[in-house]
């Protein structure tokens, strides 16, 4: 039985980094069901040397582990533990693409880039398939995707990512910055931008881009696929094909910086839209596929959200591993997520 510690990458957000001593247990335990088989025991806060660690033991950890927990969301270094001392073992996750994809746009709202990880991780690990995660490209839908953040980081593993959002300003904001910084970094690519229309009523915009991780690459064909639709995303079931993607990733309004829009104008809660929309999402995921979707728990209550999503047909997941992951934002937001998985078999395209 070996010794593990990881060392948690240091947060820019004060009170996100408070809680990502608690939040990296709660993922590492989400990914020892998931993955390394339950070898993983005694996990825990230790301090060496005045530093907080989070610690585990279990038997030697092989290749393919290491390829999984490399991708801890706040995870800043993994060792082997050996008496008093720690000896790094070279960690290699999936990020294809300059960390500053996630890092460098900044704006009012913006949900932490660590967190989003961790959430398009717990979802990923939820599927019927979760060694998926490593071993293919797989296919992300945000229904509610703001200004991207979500896409950016499923484009940061090498995933494919369609976007929907109301806002017309958050669609021209990320089109913008993703033109920009592909040009920047000389990335091969195109990229589009088109009305959508229905019965010949325009009901959006679609910005598609294909992106070449090299030159070679592109021209063999071999590219990234992100796309990002302005429109409502109550019209999602008409604007995409039913069971095209392997998983959905969500923050829900927060009822703060965003609500929703009803018949009575701007709403707090997210649940009259979330008891709308998440039927026509389910239809979108692929049988074994997983919905993870973020919400502010001021606004919309853990019960009343599985609700909503068990009487979708869903499979929710809310046991211990999966309610480790409430935490404060700020006065008006303590955020938690909820996972549910489509049934069926996930099958291999």
């Amino acid at each position: 039985m070996a010794s593990y510690a990881l060392l948690i990458l240091p947060a820019f957000n004060r009170v996100y980094g408070e809680s990502a001593i608690r939040l990296t247990q709660g993922e590492l335990e989400v990914f020892n069901r998931a993955v390394l088989g339950g070898r993983a025991t005694g996990l825990r806060e230790t301090r060496i040397g005045g530093v907080p660690y989070v610690t585990f033991e279990a038997d030697r950890l092989g290749e393919t582990d290491v390829r999984f927990l490399s991708n801890l969301s706040s995870m800043y270094a993994l060792f082997e533990r050996e008496g008093e001392l720690l000896r790094p073992i070279e960690v290699r996750p999936l990020d294809v693409f300059p960390s500053d994809l996630i890092t460098i746009l900044k704006y009012a709202g913006k949900t932490n880039e660590h967190f989003t990880r961790l959430l398009l991780n717990v979802t990923a690990l939820s599927a019927a398939r979760p060694a998926d995660m490593l071993e293919r490209k797989l296919s992300v839908l945000d229904p509610m995707c703001g200004r991207g953040t979500t896409l950016n980081q499923a484009l940061m593993y090498g995933y494919d990512a369609t976007g929907i959002d109301l806002d017309g300003k958050d669609f021209d904001a990320y089109s913008a910055f993703l033109r920009t910084w592909l040009k920047n970094h000389r990335l091969k690519h195109a990229a589009e931008t088109a009305p959508v229309r229905r019965e010949r009523a325009l009901v959006g915009r679609r910005f598609h881009v294909e992106i070449g991780r090299s030159k070679e690459r592109y021209k063999a064909g071999e590219v990234d696929r992100i796309t990002m639709i302005s429109a409502d995303t109550l019209r999602s079931r008409e604007l995409l094909r039913a069971r095209s993607f392997d998983l959905l990733v969500t923050d829900a309004p927060y009822g703060v910086q965003h609500g929703t829009r009803g018949g009575g104008g701007l709403a707090r809660s997210p649940l009259g839209l979330l008891r709308q929309a998440v039927p026509l999402w389910r239809e979108l995921v692929r049988p074994g596929g997983a919905i993870g979707i973020s919400f502010n728990t001021y606004v919309a209550k853990r019960d009343e959200l599985a609700d909503v999503l068990a009487g979708s047909g869903l499979e929710v997941l809310d046991d211990a591993a999966y309610r480790a992951f409430e935490h404060r934002v700020d006065q008006a937001i303590v955020r938690d997520i909820l996972v549910a998985r489509v049934p069926g078999d996930a099958a291999r395209r």
